[in-house]
């Protein structure tokens, strides 16, 4: 069963910064939000819960450096995306 990706305003903004100084990263964004949609749970994307402040959200790994954080909606099949960028960015 696919996930519907739901992106947040601030999500939208913050992607399209992030894009804009990272070219390079397209693709692997591209294919990151693809695995969310088809399995939030392939083990590529390192899907992880966050404590804190960040408690009740989770992250996965664009590449080494740099994570997207979002709340899964498991129940209603949805993945809703919240911040992308460095792990200082988005757990600072």
């Amino acid at each position: 069963m696919p996930f519907t990706l739901v992106w947040t305003p601030s999500f939208t903004r913050t992607a399209k910064k992030f894009l804009a100084r990272h070219r390079d990263l397209t693709d692997c964004f591209s294919l990151v939000l693809h695995k969310l949609e088809t399995n939030p749970h392939d083990p590529e994307l390192r899907l992880h819960p966050l404590t804190g402040r960040l408690s009740g959200k989770h992250a996965v790994s664009l590449t080494y450096s740099y994570r997207i954080v979002l709340r899964l909606v498991l129940t209603e099949s949805e993945i809703i995306l919240l911040d992308v960028g460095s792990h200082d960015e988005v757990y600072g």
